[in-house]
């Protein structure tokens, strides 16, 4: 999520006379009151510490603020584990040290309010879905909506913003800036703006778009201490290397829950459950597969997937079935996974074949909203 723009580049302005000089932005994971420092996580991956002193100016910030003179002073005291930092000065490159004459705050609670306000806005004018077509002079693209029918709406992208996700995560906060020129035909959409009245038309003002894929392999090799996967591609039937990390969705479905994805895969070919998985995967997979505690009537994979038990890499062995989503490349490169999902045989069983081969259409996980 863009929170920072304004700010960042007022940052910037102040620290430009000094190459050495750089912003850190991030979250807080811990504060050491008594030697006043701030470990941060920053965006880049890197652990800071930010360090303050009685000279340091601590200002709040509600988020998408550009204005800094909305800005307000708090204490040291005032800030909390989770809060959002952004400060710049010379970073120790040995100790990732920044010492902070100005630091800026958005809080926990802000961001989830923001969060909140964006996800309901999102849902109220929002669309998702996969293009089927784009216009290139009109600057339109129309899409297949996901929803209780299909729906096709055409998007009017002529003043919109664009984002592309990013190429090992599916977060809307983790998107990059895109470009109309970059959609693509299958490509998966989100956008927000102003429908008409039978909400078959959106005049876009934000754009996020990716292009995804899903495989489903068998394990070649395993190293857990890498966290990288060696696998067969059924389809191609050719070696695929996949790459985890932190922001990687490890599930292993349980028999139970397994047998219900194959049923909404393709209800005429899944058979009754053997065994029983436990009493929280048996409730995920009905919740899910009603669309979920609200009564949505959708099947909804994503709810399932984060239900089911994390999938600990070193537990897999040669041979077993791993379904694995990820944002396209080209054809024998290495791929991140956004999701490797194990305990998958009873959905490859019942899966519809396409010339022999396993089609995993209905096998799709919904990109991140902005909540996210």
């Amino acid at each position: 999520m863009r929170l920072w723009p304004g700010i960042l580049v007022f940052a910037v302005a102040l620290g430009a006379q000094s190459p050495a000089v750089k912003s850190v932005i991030g979250e807080i994971t811990a504060i050491d009151a008594a030697a006043k420092q701030f470990k941060v996580k920053g965006d880049d991956g890197t652990a800071y510490t930010v360090t303050t002193d009685e000279s340091t100016a601590l200002l709040r910030v509600p988020p998408g603020e550009k204005d800094l003179k909305k800005a307000t002073k708090v204490g040291f005291s005032d800030v909390a584990v989770g809060d959002r930092l952004l400060t710049r000065g010379v970073v120790a490159e040995d100790t990732k040290t920044v010492p902070a004459k100005t630091a800026y705050i958005m809080t926990k609670g802000d961001l989830a309010q923001k969060h909140a306000r964006d996800r309901a806005e999102w849902q109220r004018r929002g669309a998702a879905g996969v293009i089927t077509a784009i216009n290139a002079d009109t600057k339109e693209i129309t899409i297949t909506a996901r929803a209780r029918e299909t729906k096709t709406i055409i998007i009017d992208a002529s003043a919109a913003g664009f984002q592309r996700y990013a190429s090992d995560s599916i977060r809307f906060a983790d998107a990059k800036p895109g470009s109309f020129a970059e959609l693509r035909t299958g490509d998966t959409v989100r956008a927000l703006g102003d429908k008409n009245e039978e909400g078959t038309r959106l005049k876009a003002e934000e754009i996020v778009s990716g292009a995804f894929q899903t495989i489903a392999a068998t394990v070649i090799s395993v190293d857990a201490a890498t966290g990288e996967v060696r696998l067969t591609d059924l389809q191609t039937k050719k070696p695929v290397t996949v790459h985890t990390n932190q922001n990687s969705m490890l599930r292993k479905l349980e028999e139970r829950t397994a047998m219900t994805v194959a049923r909404f895969m393709r209800p005429d070919a899944a058979t009754a459950p053997s065994g029983r998985g436990s009493e929280s995967e048996t409730t995920a997979a009905s919740d899910a597969g009603r669309g979920g505690r609200g009564g949505r009537g959708n099947f909804d994979l994503q709810q399932i997937l984060e239900r089911s038990p994390q999938l600990a890499l070193a537990d897999l062995k040669k041979g077993d079935a791993v379904i694995v989503s990820s944002v396209k490349t080209v054809d024998g490169a290495p791929i991140t996974a956004i999701s490797l999902v194990a305990g998958v045989e009873p959905v490859l069983a019942a899966a519809p074949r396409t010339a022999g081969q396993v089609n995993l259409g209905s096998w799709n996980l919904e990109a991140g909203t902005p909540e996210q």
